[in-house]
């Protein structure tokens, strides 16, 4: 089985963190989100993952660090948003142009999956097309996400029909960026891709329309879409888990407290400064500072300031006198 993760997105909604940085290599509790999913993956797998060229360089800096023997880059030629693929048609690129004749993993490089993956895979029966589905639990939720309606409520059950974010939700399960491809299933793909290359999730409808049974696996550990500021906070605090991580060449004077969950990056030094629930990545001088629920990109320097709920490009300089 060949694995194939999206990375290609330009993630305006979370600009200016992503104005220079692809959203999958966003930092979470001391590594990139990707690097997360990729350590999920068993290691046998060979890895694909597509990304666009502006970010290449970054991409090859970071499988470089990674040290995985079998992730490999798909660099798609674009640089706007507006001449993209999209993630279909990314994927039936990639599936046509390199003849794959294998099961294919399809995963999201802006999601968190809490669950193993080894145990989805187990699931997979060689035949159906197999997608995760999340219970969030609530129903009046799911309305802000493409929603997985099925059979009934085993852990592995058929799926009958999806509804993109409905008014009125029939279930709580939502459809995520992790699912399998049987083999036998990419020429359809590959045909769909070119008539609908935006929507990845289609192809699933595209599948029931022509008779082929789909199969969801059911799972309650945390998911996370990293879309917007908020959930990636939520990321956040859900993997560092209330402790304070502090990179390396990093510093903390004695005057500095640090709440809940508190993630610091390299060669930072925070002097006489409350943290709470923050982010900052690396080369951040912070001091005499309130920040809470605040993210400071790379190289800013803050001195004085009290501030909540804001995302500080890198290079930023803001003091009080």
């Amino acid at each position: 089985m060949q694995v194939f993760i999206l990375a290609g997105g330009y993630a305006t909604r979370l600009w200016p963190l992503t104005e220079k940085r692809s959203k999958p290599l966003l930092p979470i509790a001391g590594k990139p989100l990707l690097t997360h999913l990729v350590e999920k993956i068993p290691s046998n797998m060979h890895v694909t993952v597509s990304t666009n060229s502006v970010f290449e360089e970054a991409f090859e800096t970071w499988i470089q660090g990674l040290g995985h023997p079998n992730v490999h880059l798909e660099i798609e030629d674009t640089k706007h948003e507006d001449h993209k693929l999209g993630a279909l048609g990314a994927l039936g690129m990639w599936l046509e142009e390199k003849k794959i004749q294998e099961d294919v993993l399809v995963l999201t490089g802006d999601n968190y999956l809490g669950f193993d993956l080894a145990e989805f895979l187990k699931e997979f029966d060689g035949t159906n097309p197999l997608l995760a589905a999340h219970d969030i639990g609530d129903i009046t939720k799911a309305s802000a996400f493409g929603t997985v309606i099925t059979k009934n409520a085993d852990r592995v059950t058929d799926v009958l029909g999806f509804e993109e974010k409905p008014q009125n939700p029939k279930t709580s399960l939502v459809s995520t960026g992790c699912f399998v491809l049987p083999r036998g299933t990419i020429p359809l793909t590959i045909a769909h891709a070119k008539r609908k290359p935006d929507n990845v999730g289609g192809i699933f409808e595209e599948f029931l329309n022509n008779g082929i049974h789909v199969k969801a696996f059911v799972f309650t550990d945390p998911w996370l879409d990293i879309g917007s500021f908020g959930s990636y906070l939520a990321a956040h605090r859900l993997l560092v888990g209330g402790k304070t991580l502090l990179g390396a060449q990093s510093q903390n004077d004695a005057e500095t407290i640090c709440n809940e969950s508190v993630s610091i990056g390299e060669r930072c030094t925070i002097k006489k400064s409350t943290l709470t629930n923050c982010i900052l990545m690396n080369d951040c001088i912070v001091e005499d500072c309130v920040l809470k629920d605040c993210i400071l990109d790379d190289g800013c320097v803050l001195e004085g300031v009290d501030l909540t709920g804001k995302m500080i490009r890198a290079g930023t300089r803001l003091a009080i006198s």
